[in-house]
């Protein structure tokens, strides 16, 4: 191996400080993902950047990174935006974890928090702010933060903010710190819709643009499948695979009420359960996650809102009770398995009436989904896949698919679906224009 190709597979060689380097060693961060690989060079130049890339895929760190590095250099402040509670409490983890060594101090500015805490806090004149956009509102509105030395601002997974109604709040907050001309802005989203693109061409000066995959696409590493199923066995299909598959669940519902009703039916099945959805207090969701990732509950239910920065490793499993209303939220859905380089799967639930939300996904991800078949759930239920717009062309194909963690329902069985290569072995991905 030469020096050159030792660089590339860790963090030497990407501008980052030797003492800085030093503590990402002592931590055990030894090797730069893709998305950290080819942003953390061009942010430490202080240069503008918008990183596409799907979750779980180390966007933390590329903006963590940087930031610590300029702050140890000299004076400033950051702020970091992002759409959830839990995102804004593993990041902050992760920024005291590298920044302890450097006595950085950081703030968290989030719903659901005591208003007069977080005053405290920012009176201590915090270097790094992270914040979710309806608090920080709330504290530029009563005028107990003043962000006019921002020098650095972070937007992550800018695409969910949009999707939850905050570009009016970012629009404000715009307006509160410091031109593009006086400051760095590191934008991350896993899709760039066309309002992500205004956003950077209005608030961002000559951002470069650094795309790990294109838009859209779900990891390699995770193995995904549809199954077509009446709304009333649904239930019957998810205990199936709760007794099938052994590991840990994450299943998304689609609505906080239908989220409550759904972890009773998977404790009535004698599984371990919590959820997660904005009705539940900070303590409560924080009280599931932490259970989650320590194994004290096994299945984890949730609405895309509160699933938002959910970080557990080794999750076995997604299950997408419900087909999400966006299909970019499928995207983040099954992101959260697979993490970190992991195989993962997920399975997704359609009734027969969402044939045209399954094509919606298939177009966003450029390729068609396995269908897979569970006899007696699907007596009733037309399972020939979904049509292109035009009549000739089949997106998902009910199939019989590599030999990969087999789940038998009752009488019948199917296996899970697999991303094969086009080496002859399996289907091609087809790329849909």
């Amino acid at each position: 191996m030469t020096e050159q190709t030792s660089h590339e597979a860790s963090f030497y060689g990407l501008g980052i400080a030797p003492r800085l380097l030093e503590v990402l060693a002592q931590l055990k961060y030894t090797t730069p993902t893709p998305i950290q690989q080819r942003s953390i060079p061009i942010s430490i130049e202080g240069k503008d950047v918008v990183g596409i890339a799907q979750t779980g895929t180390g966007k933390t760190l590329a903006f963590a990174i940087p930031i610590l590095q300029r702050l140890a250099q000299q004076k400033g402040r950051a702020l970091i935006i992002l759409p959830t509670r839990e995102l804004a409490q593993q990041v902050d983890e992760t920024l005291q974890h590298i920044g302890r060594a450097f006595g950085v101090r950081t703030a968290i500015i989030m719903g659901g928090a005591s208003m007069n805490m977080q005053i405290h806090r920012l009176r201590q004149n915090p270097q790094i702010i992270i914040a979710t956009p309806g608090r920080l509102i709330d504290h530029l509105q009563q005028k107990t933060v003043r962000l006019n030395d921002v020098g650095i601002l972070v937007l992550d997974e800018a695409d969910r903010m949009f999707d939850m109604g905050f570009a009016p709040a970012i629009k404000r907050i715009m307006e509160a710190i410091p031109g593009p001309a006086q400051r760095q802005t590191m934008l991350f989203s896993a899709t760039m819709p066309p309002q992500i693109m205004q956003l950077a061409a209005q608030y961002m000066k000559m951002p470069v643009r650094v795309e790990i995959v294109q838009q859209g696409t779900t990891a390699d590493n995770v193995s995904q499948e549809i199954i077509f199923v009446k709304k009333e066995d649904k239930v019957t299909l998810l205990g199936k695979l709760l007794e099938e598959i052994k590991g840990t669940v994450l299943v998304f519902s689609r609505t906080k009420h239908g989220a409550r009703k759904l972890t009773r039916s998977v404790r009535d099945m004698r599984h371990t359960a919590a959820e997660i959805h904005s009705d539940r207090s900070l303590a409560q969701r924080r009280e599931a996650l932490e259970g989650f990732k320590r194994g004290k509950y096994r299945v984890l239910v949730a609405t895309d809102i509160a699933a938002r920065g959910i970080d557990v490793k080794g999750i076995e499993l997604v299950v997408n009770f419900d087909l999400p209303d966006a299909a970019e939220d499928y995207v983040h859905r099954i992101g959260r398995t697979g993490r970190a380089g992991h195989e993962g799967r997920a399975i997704s639930f359609a009734t027969p009436d969402q044939r045209g939300d399954v094509r919606s996904i298939e177009r966003l991800i450029r390729m068609p989904l396995p269908v897979t078949h569970v006899p007696e759930l699907s007596a009733h239920v037309d399972t020939r896949p979904p049509q292109h717009a035009g009549g000739g062309q089949h997106f998902a194909r009910p199939r019989t698919v590599g030999p990969r963690r087999p789940f038998r329902g009752g009488g019948g069985s199917f296996q899970g679906g697999r991303r094969q290569s086009s080496s002859g072995t399996g289907r091609q991905k087809r790329v849909i224009m």
